[in-house]
């Protein structure tokens, strides 16, 4: 425990920041020139569904599609970052920066709206598995009726004198963390604005500030070191024949199976750096009279 914020919080801040502002620049985007949503899915269910209930059902496709696309991204950020962590964030900028080119290229300015939205709404669902967190608050980037929940739930909770879970330090308060996602909501914010100036200024131009600031976030987090993924514990091997007939030679009780299958025992297994070469120890009578009287 610290009493001064992390450099690792700082950057995640800083981080943070720069994505809310890409995702409401996007977001903005996406409202002037599609009518649609691409970040907000709060929004885009309550359009589909007003207008399906009007029975306009070729004006509640385009969120529909946006709310599909968003799915699907967030679930492809997530694989990313489970199969390549180390290499995860940069990759998925990168990979969102080829979809917004793709779409200023070939369908900008609504030229293909239902190609446009599913696309930046895919790209948008890819954002928050890349930063879940900021210390040890849980944030939300492309989206922010949760963050500005957030917001006031550790206001009340500061009015109350109430203790942080899992605080880092006398630093982190409800007032810090409020102040931290207050931070991301203000960022999210400016990239509305931005969005209007832009499309005002260089319409034809308006998604490329959005590229340069995801290949910016990209190459900010290429020389982050992420370890790699957990991996599960080894499968349990049964015990061989002849230590269990040695263990019931001197306990007169044949070894259980089941001792093998505990979670201490594949802990141990997959913490050894034989087993994970393929090359089981034999089990000494001792360990394996151990196992066996720990689960009668």
């Amino acid at each position: 425990m610290t009493d001064a914020v992390s450099a690792k919080e700082r950057i995640e801040q800083a981080l943070g920041s720069c994505m809310a502002l890409s995702a409401g620049y996007l977001d903005g985007y996406g409202l002037l020139v599609l009518g649609t949503y691409v970040s907000f899915m709060s929004g885009n269910t309550t359009m589909t569904g007003v207008r399906a209930g009007q029975g306009n059902f070729a004006a509640a496709l385009i969120p529909a599609i946006a709310i599909v696309g968003f799915v699907a991204g967030s679930a492809a950020g997530n694989v990313i970052t489970h199969v390549r962590r180390r290499h995860a964030p940069w990759l998925v900028f990168l990979l969102i920066a080829v979809l917004l080119v793709t779409v200023a290229l070939v369908g900008g300015q609504g030229a293909h709206p239902k190609v446009d939205v599913a696309l930046l709404s895919f790209a948008m669902g890819m954002v928050n598995p890349m930063l879940p967190k900021i210390g040890g608050e849980s944030v939300s980037l492309t989206f922010m009726t949760g963050t500005l929940s957030r917001i006031g739930g550790h206001l009340g909770l500061a009015l109350v004198g109430a203790a942080v879970p899992g605080s880092e330090g006398a630093w982190d308060t409800h007032l810090h963390r409020a102040r931290v996602i207050t931070q991301l909501w203000a960022s999210f914010l400016i990239g509305a604005v931005l969005a209007a100036v832009a499309m005002s200024v260089a319409r034809n131009f308006a998604l490329w500030p959005a590229i340069a600031l995801m290949l910016l976030i990209g190459l900010a987090t290429a020389f982050e070191d992420y370890p790699p993924p957990e991996k599960g514990p080894l499968k349990p091997e049964p015990i061989p024949a002849p230590e269990q007939r040695m263990v019931k030679r001197e306990t007169g009780r044949r070894p259980s199976v089941k001792a093998v299958r505990t979670t201490e025992v594949c802990r141990a297994r997959s913490l050894t750096a034989p087993w994970s070469w393929g090359h089981r120890p034999r089990p000494t009578v001792s360990r394996l009279k151990g196992i066996t009287e720990a689960h009668q």
